[in-house]
Protein backbone atom coordinates (compact mmCIF):
# COMPACT_ATOMS: atom_id res chain seq x y z
CA UNK A 1 0.00 0.00 0.00
CA UNK A 2 1.67 3.25 -1.13
CA UNK A 3 0.80 5.70 2.03
CA UNK A 4 1.25 8.87 2.14
CA UNK A 5 4.52 10.07 0.34
CA UNK A 6 5.54 13.20 -0.49
CA UNK A 7 4.32 17.06 -0.04
CA UNK A 8 5.12 18.46 3.02
CA UNK A 9 7.74 21.23 2.48
CA UNK A 10 6.91 23.86 -0.73
CA UNK A 11 9.55 26.07 -0.05
CA UNK A 12 12.99 26.85 1.85
CA UNK A 13 11.43 29.23 3.77
CA UNK A 14 8.85 26.64 4.65
CA UNK A 15 11.51 23.68 5.48
CA UNK A 16 13.36 26.45 7.76
CA UNK A 17 10.05 27.19 9.58
CA UNK A 18 9.21 23.47 10.34
CA UNK A 19 12.78 22.96 11.32
CA UNK A 20 12.71 25.68 13.71
CA UNK A 21 9.24 25.03 15.10
CA UNK A 22 9.85 21.45 15.29
CA UNK A 23 11.79 20.76 18.45
CA UNK A 24 11.40 17.95 20.71
CA UNK A 25 8.07 17.30 22.27
CA UNK A 26 7.94 15.34 25.21
CA UNK A 27 5.61 12.14 26.03
CA UNK A 28 3.46 14.86 28.30
CA UNK A 29 2.07 18.15 27.18
CA UNK A 30 1.01 19.71 30.04
CA UNK A 31 -2.80 20.15 30.12
CA UNK A 32 -4.99 22.03 32.13
CA UNK A 33 -7.90 19.75 32.67
CA UNK A 34 -8.88 16.55 32.42
CA UNK A 35 -11.19 17.32 29.55
CA UNK A 36 -11.13 18.15 25.61
CA UNK A 37 -12.31 18.13 22.61
CA UNK A 38 -15.38 16.46 21.84
CA UNK A 39 -13.85 13.03 22.08
CA UNK A 40 -12.96 10.54 25.19
CA UNK A 41 -11.87 6.70 25.34
CA UNK A 42 -9.23 4.69 24.47
CA UNK A 43 -7.87 4.39 20.81
CA UNK A 44 -7.54 1.45 19.08
CA UNK A 45 -4.05 -0.76 18.66
CA UNK A 46 -4.19 -2.72 15.52
CA UNK A 47 -2.84 -6.23 16.51
CA UNK A 48 -1.85 -7.02 13.32
CA UNK A 49 -0.06 -3.47 11.52
CA UNK A 50 2.50 -4.01 9.71
CA UNK A 51 5.09 -2.96 12.96
CA UNK A 52 3.53 -5.03 15.27
CA UNK A 53 4.02 -8.16 12.56
CA UNK A 54 7.25 -6.97 11.80
CA UNK A 55 8.20 -7.15 15.79
CA UNK A 56 6.51 -10.72 15.85
CA UNK A 57 8.59 -11.84 13.29
CA UNK A 58 11.91 -10.93 14.49
CA UNK A 59 12.27 -10.98 17.84
CA UNK A 60 16.01 -11.39 17.81
CA UNK A 61 16.31 -8.36 15.92
CA UNK A 62 18.47 -5.71 18.26
CA UNK A 63 16.02 -3.16 17.45
CA UNK A 64 13.12 -5.20 18.00
CA UNK A 65 12.99 -4.28 21.94
CA UNK A 66 12.61 0.18 21.28
CA UNK A 67 10.21 -0.70 17.93
CA UNK A 68 7.71 -3.06 20.40
CA UNK A 69 7.85 -0.75 23.21
CA UNK A 70 7.87 2.43 22.03
CA UNK A 71 5.74 2.37 18.44
CA UNK A 72 4.08 -1.13 17.75
CA UNK A 73 2.51 -0.65 21.54
CA UNK A 74 0.82 2.30 20.29
CA UNK A 75 -2.50 2.83 18.59
CA UNK A 76 -2.02 4.19 14.79
CA UNK A 77 -4.19 4.75 12.16
CA UNK A 78 -5.18 1.86 9.29
CA UNK A 79 -4.89 3.38 5.91
CA UNK A 80 -7.24 2.54 3.10
CA UNK A 81 -5.83 3.66 0.63
CA UNK A 82 -6.26 0.87 -2.42
CA UNK A 83 -8.86 0.67 -5.17
CA UNK A 84 -11.15 -2.05 -4.28
CA UNK A 85 -14.86 -1.40 -4.16
CA UNK A 86 -16.23 -5.09 -4.02
CA UNK A 87 -14.25 -5.66 -0.68
CA UNK A 88 -14.04 -2.28 1.00
CA UNK A 89 -16.76 -2.75 3.18
CA UNK A 90 -15.91 -6.31 4.53
CA UNK A 91 -12.58 -5.01 5.27
CA UNK A 92 -13.71 -2.09 7.04
CA UNK A 93 -16.16 -4.27 8.94
CA UNK A 94 -13.80 -6.56 9.83
CA UNK A 95 -11.50 -3.50 11.24
CA UNK A 96 -14.14 -1.73 13.22
CA UNK A 97 -15.73 -4.75 14.72
CA UNK A 98 -12.47 -5.81 16.32
CA UNK A 99 -11.97 -2.28 17.79
CA UNK A 100 -15.47 -2.62 18.81
CA UNK A 101 -14.79 -5.83 20.74
CA UNK A 102 -11.65 -3.78 22.04
CA UNK A 103 -14.12 -1.14 22.97
CA UNK A 104 -11.76 0.80 21.50
CA UNK A 105 -12.25 3.57 19.04
CA UNK A 106 -10.55 2.80 15.86
CA UNK A 107 -9.02 6.01 13.52
CA UNK A 108 -9.38 5.11 9.62
CA UNK A 109 -7.36 7.24 7.33
CA UNK A 110 -8.98 7.25 3.93
CA UNK A 111 -6.63 8.08 0.86
CA UNK A 112 -8.10 7.28 -2.60
CA UNK A 113 -9.22 10.79 -3.76
CA UNK A 114 -8.84 11.01 -7.70
CA UNK A 115 -5.17 12.09 -9.05
CA UNK A 116 -4.00 11.52 -5.54
CA UNK A 117 -0.84 13.21 -4.30
CA UNK A 118 -0.69 15.22 -7.74
CA UNK A 119 1.45 12.40 -9.19
CA UNK A 120 3.65 11.86 -6.60
CA UNK A 121 5.69 9.39 -4.90
CA UNK A 122 1.93 8.18 -3.70
CA UNK A 123 0.14 8.34 -7.05
CA UNK A 124 -3.15 6.63 -7.29
CA UNK A 125 -7.00 6.71 -6.11
CA UNK A 126 -9.99 6.18 -7.64
CA UNK A 127 -10.06 6.64 -11.43
CA UNK A 128 -12.38 9.02 -11.78
CA UNK A 129 -14.87 10.98 -8.85
CA UNK A 130 -18.20 9.11 -9.94
CA UNK A 131 -15.65 5.97 -8.79
CA UNK A 132 -14.45 7.35 -5.88
CA UNK A 133 -18.17 8.12 -4.48
CA UNK A 134 -18.49 4.23 -4.94
CA UNK A 135 -15.93 3.52 -3.34
CA UNK A 136 -17.19 5.96 -0.69
CA UNK A 137 -20.26 4.40 -0.04
CA UNK A 138 -19.53 0.75 -0.24
CA UNK A 139 -16.33 2.02 2.68
CA UNK A 140 -19.36 3.97 4.97
CA UNK A 141 -21.18 0.56 4.95
CA UNK A 142 -18.98 -0.78 6.82
CA UNK A 143 -18.12 1.57 10.21
CA UNK A 144 -21.39 0.10 12.14
CA UNK A 145 -22.52 2.48 14.96
CA UNK A 146 -20.04 3.49 17.06
CA UNK A 147 -17.65 6.39 17.66
CA UNK A 148 -15.21 6.27 14.76
CA UNK A 149 -12.37 8.62 13.31
CA UNK A 150 -12.18 9.14 10.02
CA UNK A 151 -9.11 11.30 8.64
CA UNK A 152 -10.66 12.35 5.09
CA UNK A 153 -8.06 12.81 2.23
CA UNK A 154 -4.66 13.91 3.55
CA UNK A 155 -2.99 16.30 1.58
CA UNK A 156 -6.51 16.76 -0.86
CA UNK A 157 -6.82 20.70 -0.08
CA UNK A 158 -3.58 21.67 1.02
CA UNK A 159 -1.86 20.54 -2.66
CA UNK A 160 -4.21 21.43 -5.36
CA UNK A 161 -1.28 22.80 -7.34
CA UNK A 162 -2.09 20.05 -10.70
CA UNK A 163 -6.03 20.84 -10.64
CA UNK A 164 -7.75 23.02 -12.56
CA UNK A 165 -10.29 25.09 -11.35
CA UNK A 166 -12.69 23.27 -12.29
CA UNK A 167 -11.06 19.86 -11.64
CA UNK A 168 -10.94 22.00 -7.95
CA UNK A 169 -14.48 22.59 -7.81
CA UNK A 170 -15.54 19.04 -8.40
CA UNK A 171 -12.84 17.81 -5.31
CA UNK A 172 -14.35 20.18 -3.13
CA UNK A 173 -17.90 18.53 -3.88
CA UNK A 174 -16.38 14.79 -3.97
CA UNK A 175 -15.07 15.40 -0.27
CA UNK A 176 -18.25 17.47 0.50
CA UNK A 177 -20.03 14.18 -0.07
CA UNK A 178 -18.50 11.84 1.01
CA UNK A 179 -17.98 13.73 4.09
CA UNK A 180 -21.75 13.23 4.57
CA UNK A 181 -21.92 9.68 3.14
CA UNK A 182 -19.94 8.41 6.06
CA UNK A 183 -21.70 10.54 8.55
CA UNK A 184 -25.06 8.89 7.13
CA UNK A 185 -23.43 5.78 7.12
CA UNK A 186 -22.36 6.44 10.58
CA UNK A 187 -23.69 9.06 12.51
CA UNK A 188 -21.34 8.60 15.42
CA UNK A 189 -18.29 8.81 12.82
CA UNK A 190 -16.11 12.18 13.70
CA UNK A 191 -14.52 13.45 10.44
CA UNK A 192 -11.89 15.28 9.48
CA UNK A 193 -10.20 17.05 6.80
CA UNK A 194 -7.34 18.26 5.40
CA UNK A 195 -5.69 21.11 7.40
CA UNK A 196 -2.52 20.83 5.78
CA UNK A 197 0.12 22.20 8.46
CA UNK A 198 1.29 25.40 9.97
CA UNK A 199 4.28 25.49 7.02
CA UNK A 200 2.64 25.23 3.93
CA UNK A 201 -0.66 27.36 3.11
CA UNK A 202 -1.69 30.51 5.83
CA UNK A 203 -4.50 29.84 7.86
CA UNK A 204 -6.97 32.04 6.42
CA UNK A 205 -6.23 30.38 3.12
CA UNK A 206 -6.68 26.35 4.79
CA UNK A 207 -9.93 27.94 6.52
CA UNK A 208 -11.43 28.92 2.64
CA UNK A 209 -10.38 25.61 1.35
CA UNK A 210 -12.34 23.88 4.37
CA UNK A 211 -15.41 25.40 4.00
CA UNK A 212 -15.16 25.06 -0.08
CA UNK A 213 -15.04 21.44 0.73
CA UNK A 214 -17.66 21.10 3.40
CA UNK A 215 -16.00 21.43 6.28
CA UNK A 216 -19.47 22.46 7.71
CA UNK A 217 -20.61 19.26 7.35
CA UNK A 218 -17.38 17.63 9.45
CA UNK A 219 -16.20 17.63 12.87
CA UNK A 220 -13.19 20.01 11.94
CA UNK A 221 -9.76 19.11 10.52
CA UNK A 222 -6.61 17.39 11.02
CA UNK A 223 -3.06 19.08 10.37
CA UNK A 224 0.79 17.71 10.09
CA UNK A 225 0.25 14.37 8.57
CA UNK A 226 2.85 15.63 5.82
CA UNK A 227 5.03 17.07 8.45
CA UNK A 228 6.96 17.35 11.79
CA UNK A 229 6.11 20.34 12.84
CA UNK A 230 5.81 21.02 16.65
CA UNK A 231 2.91 20.21 18.24
CA UNK A 232 2.40 24.16 19.73
CA UNK A 233 3.08 25.22 16.49
CA UNK A 234 0.31 22.99 14.99
CA UNK A 235 -1.98 24.14 17.97
CA UNK A 236 -1.53 27.75 17.59
CA UNK A 237 -1.95 27.58 13.53
CA UNK A 238 -5.54 25.22 14.40
CA UNK A 239 -6.55 27.79 16.72
CA UNK A 240 -5.89 30.95 13.67
CA UNK A 241 -8.04 28.50 11.81
CA UNK A 242 -11.34 27.90 14.21
CA UNK A 243 -10.63 31.82 14.24
CA UNK A 244 -11.35 32.38 10.52
CA UNK A 245 -13.87 29.38 10.50
CA UNK A 246 -15.44 31.46 13.02
CA UNK A 247 -15.44 34.34 10.99
CA UNK A 248 -16.87 32.67 8.10
CA UNK A 249 -20.42 31.49 10.35
CA UNK A 250 -18.99 27.96 10.52
CA UNK A 251 -18.23 27.05 14.46
CA UNK A 252 -17.81 24.35 16.81
CA UNK A 253 -14.94 22.97 14.58
CA UNK A 254 -12.10 21.10 16.39
CA UNK A 255 -8.31 19.83 15.20
CA UNK A 256 -6.88 16.58 15.41
CA UNK A 257 -2.82 16.84 15.45
CA UNK A 258 -0.36 14.16 13.62
CA UNK A 259 2.13 12.99 16.60
CA UNK A 260 3.83 10.52 14.80
CA UNK A 261 7.00 11.87 14.17
CA UNK A 262 7.35 15.20 15.52
CA UNK A 263 9.86 15.07 18.47
CA UNK A 264 12.57 16.75 16.76
CA UNK A 265 13.65 18.26 13.00
CA UNK A 266 16.07 18.79 11.28
CA UNK A 267 17.50 18.86 7.72
CA UNK A 268 15.74 17.25 5.10
CA UNK A 269 11.70 16.88 5.02
CA UNK A 270 11.58 13.48 3.65
CA UNK A 271 11.76 10.91 6.41
CA UNK A 272 13.44 8.39 4.74
CA UNK A 273 16.88 10.41 5.01
CA UNK A 274 16.51 11.74 7.97
CA UNK A 275 17.48 10.54 11.54
CA UNK A 276 17.54 13.35 13.41
CA UNK A 277 13.48 13.41 14.43
CA UNK A 278 11.67 11.12 17.07
CA UNK A 279 8.57 10.18 17.61
CA UNK A 280 6.09 13.06 19.45
CA UNK A 281 3.50 13.27 22.09
CA UNK A 282 1.90 9.72 22.76
CA UNK A 283 -1.42 9.02 20.95
CA UNK A 284 -4.33 10.17 23.23
CA UNK A 285 -8.51 11.59 23.40
CA UNK A 286 -7.20 13.46 25.95
CA UNK A 287 -5.64 16.60 25.08
CA UNK A 288 -6.97 19.19 27.51
CA UNK A 289 -7.22 22.01 24.81
CA UNK A 290 -10.84 22.57 24.00
CA UNK A 291 -10.04 23.12 20.22
CA UNK A 292 -8.11 19.52 19.86
CA UNK A 293 -9.90 16.35 19.49
CA UNK A 294 -6.80 14.24 19.86
CA UNK A 295 -3.53 13.68 19.43
CA UNK A 296 -3.11 11.24 16.69
CA UNK A 297 -0.45 8.96 15.10
CA UNK A 298 -2.11 8.76 11.40
CA UNK A 299 1.42 8.34 9.36
CA UNK A 300 2.50 4.84 10.75
CA UNK A 301 6.03 5.89 12.60
CA UNK A 302 8.81 3.41 10.42
CA UNK A 303 6.67 3.89 7.09
CA UNK A 304 8.77 5.53 4.19
CA UNK A 305 7.84 8.67 2.59
CA UNK A 306 8.81 7.41 -0.68
CA UNK A 307 12.04 8.97 -1.10
CA UNK A 308 14.57 6.18 -0.06
CA UNK A 309 11.99 3.44 -0.01
CA UNK A 310 8.91 2.59 -1.52
CA UNK A 311 6.02 5.36 0.24
CA UNK A 312 4.10 3.28 2.57
CA UNK A 313 6.79 0.47 3.32
CA UNK A 314 7.63 -0.33 6.99
CA UNK A 315 11.41 0.02 7.52
CA UNK A 316 12.85 -0.87 10.45
CA UNK A 317 16.05 1.57 10.33
CA UNK A 318 13.16 4.04 10.53
CA UNK A 319 11.14 3.17 12.72
CA UNK A 320 14.42 2.56 15.02
CA UNK A 321 15.63 6.27 14.65
CA UNK A 322 12.42 7.76 15.57
CA UNK A 323 12.09 5.48 18.39
CA UNK A 324 15.61 5.25 19.96
CA UNK A 325 15.93 7.88 22.66
CA UNK A 326 12.33 9.03 22.32
CA UNK A 327 10.65 9.04 25.86
CA UNK A 328 9.10 5.87 27.25
CA UNK A 329 4.85 5.55 26.95
CA UNK A 330 3.40 6.96 29.90
CA UNK A 331 2.83 4.06 32.63
CA UNK A 332 -0.19 5.77 34.58
CA UNK A 333 -3.56 6.86 33.70
CA UNK A 334 -4.34 9.85 35.66
CA UNK A 335 -6.98 11.82 34.01
CA UNK A 336 -4.57 14.19 32.46
CA UNK A 337 -2.22 12.14 31.16
CA UNK A 338 -2.62 9.65 27.83
CA UNK A 339 -3.34 6.57 28.31
CA UNK A 340 -1.24 3.34 29.21
CA UNK A 341 0.48 1.87 26.62
CA UNK A 342 -1.82 -0.66 25.06
CA UNK A 343 -0.68 -4.37 24.88
CA UNK A 344 1.68 -5.60 22.96
CA UNK A 345 -0.41 -8.33 21.31
CA UNK A 346 -4.26 -8.45 21.61
CA UNK A 347 -7.22 -6.22 21.85
CA UNK A 348 -8.74 -8.34 24.57
CA UNK A 349 -7.27 -9.44 27.98
CA UNK A 350 -5.71 -12.29 28.68
CA UNK A 351 -6.44 -14.41 31.86
CA UNK A 352 -5.30 -12.89 34.81
CA UNK A 353 -2.97 -15.77 36.02
CA UNK A 354 -0.92 -17.44 33.10
CA UNK A 355 -1.81 -21.15 32.38
CA UNK A 356 0.30 -23.57 34.18
CA UNK A 357 0.78 -26.42 31.83
CA UNK A 358 1.96 -26.23 28.30
CA UNK A 359 -0.05 -25.65 24.99
CA UNK A 360 -1.85 -23.12 24.64
CA UNK A 361 -5.27 -21.79 25.82
CA UNK A 362 -7.95 -19.85 23.98
CA UNK A 363 -10.58 -16.55 24.84
CA UNK A 364 -13.08 -15.07 22.98
CA UNK A 365 -14.46 -11.88 23.10
CA UNK A 366 -17.90 -11.34 21.13
CA UNK A 367 -19.78 -7.96 19.48
CA UNK A 368 -23.12 -9.44 18.99
CA UNK A 369 -25.76 -7.55 17.09
CA UNK A 370 -28.57 -8.60 15.10
CA UNK A 371 -27.65 -10.32 12.25
CA UNK A 372 -24.27 -10.83 13.08
CA UNK A 373 -20.96 -10.79 15.55
CA UNK A 374 -17.57 -10.14 15.57
CA UNK A 375 -14.95 -11.98 17.39
CA UNK A 376 -11.65 -11.33 18.65
CA UNK A 377 -9.72 -14.46 19.91
CA UNK A 378 -6.37 -14.61 22.72
CA UNK A 379 -4.11 -17.21 22.06
CA UNK A 380 -2.04 -17.39 25.37
CA UNK A 381 1.02 -19.81 25.18
CA UNK A 382 1.47 -22.21 28.61
CA UNK A 383 4.96 -22.25 30.73
CA UNK A 384 6.56 -22.63 27.32
CA UNK A 385 6.63 -20.96 24.14
CA UNK A 386 4.96 -22.76 21.27
CA UNK A 387 5.41 -22.49 17.28
CA UNK A 388 2.39 -22.57 16.01
CA UNK A 389 -1.26 -22.96 17.03
CA UNK A 390 -4.93 -23.86 15.55
CA UNK A 391 -8.00 -22.70 17.73
CA UNK A 392 -11.26 -24.68 17.22
CA UNK A 393 -15.03 -22.80 18.06
CA UNK A 394 -18.12 -24.06 17.78
CA UNK A 395 -20.65 -21.60 15.92
CA UNK A 396 -24.45 -22.22 17.20
CA UNK A 397 -25.83 -20.73 13.67
CA UNK A 398 -24.63 -18.54 10.78
CA UNK A 399 -20.93 -18.66 9.17
CA UNK A 400 -17.91 -16.53 9.05
CA UNK A 401 -17.85 -14.68 6.56
CA UNK A 402 -14.18 -12.86 7.27
CA UNK A 403 -11.00 -13.22 8.87
CA UNK A 404 -7.63 -11.34 9.83
CA UNK A 405 -4.34 -12.96 11.42
CA UNK A 406 -5.34 -16.75 11.11
CA UNK A 407 -6.27 -19.09 8.25
CA UNK A 408 -9.88 -20.71 8.50
CA UNK A 409 -10.54 -23.84 7.64
CA UNK A 410 -14.49 -24.13 7.35
CA UNK A 411 -16.47 -21.17 7.77
CA UNK A 412 -19.81 -22.73 9.79
CA UNK A 413 -20.64 -25.46 12.44
CA UNK A 414 -17.04 -26.14 14.20
CA UNK A 415 -14.35 -24.02 12.42
CA UNK A 416 -10.57 -24.12 12.80
CA UNK A 417 -8.63 -21.27 12.72
CA UNK A 418 -4.45 -21.24 12.28
CA UNK A 419 -1.68 -18.85 13.08
CA UNK A 420 -0.56 -17.13 10.06
CA UNK A 421 3.31 -16.56 9.25
CA UNK A 422 3.77 -13.85 11.96
CA UNK A 423 1.93 -14.27 14.72
CA UNK A 424 2.19 -18.66 15.23
CA UNK A 425 5.15 -18.18 17.61
CA UNK A 426 4.46 -17.05 21.04
CA UNK A 427 6.89 -17.21 23.97
CA UNK A 428 5.58 -18.78 27.31
CA UNK A 429 2.82 -17.24 29.51
CA UNK A 430 2.66 -14.26 26.00
CA UNK A 431 -0.64 -14.10 23.69
CA UNK A 432 -0.85 -13.27 20.22
CA UNK A 433 -4.53 -12.45 18.75
CA UNK A 434 -6.80 -13.02 15.94
CA UNK A 435 -10.35 -11.89 15.31
CA UNK A 436 -13.63 -13.08 12.63
CA UNK A 437 -16.73 -11.72 11.46
CA UNK A 438 -19.77 -13.74 10.96
CA UNK A 439 -23.45 -14.07 10.61
CA UNK A 440 -25.88 -15.29 12.58
CA UNK A 441 -24.97 -16.49 16.83
CA UNK A 442 -21.40 -15.78 17.78
CA UNK A 443 -19.59 -18.41 19.64
CA UNK A 444 -19.35 -18.77 23.45
CA UNK A 445 -16.17 -17.15 25.43
CA UNK A 446 -14.47 -20.23 25.61
CA UNK A 447 -12.22 -22.23 22.76
CA UNK A 448 -10.01 -25.31 22.19
CA UNK A 449 -6.69 -24.39 21.12
CA UNK A 450 -3.85 -26.82 20.10
CA UNK A 451 -0.40 -26.61 19.63
CA UNK A 452 1.03 -27.46 15.85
Amino acid sequence: MAILSSLRRRSAAASVAAIAGATAVGVCLAVSSASAGTLSGSLYRDPSSAVVRWVAANPGDSRAAVIRDKIASQPQARWFANFNPSTVQSEVSGFIGAANAAQQVPVLAVYEITNRDCGGASAGGAPDLNQYQTWVSNFARGLGNQTVIIILETDSLALLTCLSSAEINARNQAISTATRTIKSGNPNAKVYLDGGHSTWNSAGETANRLRAAGVQYADGFFTNVSNYNSTSNEANFGRAVISALNGMGISGKRQVIDTSRNGGASGDWCGDDNTDRRIGQYPTTNTGDGNIDAYLWVKPPGEADGCRYTAGSFQPDLAFSLANGAPNPPTTTPPTTPPTTPPTTPPTTPPTTPPAGDGCYASVAVNQWAGGFTASVTVTAGKSDINGWTVTVALPSGAVTSTWSAQASGTSGTVGFTNVSYNGRVLGRQSTSFGFQGTGTGPSTTAACVTS
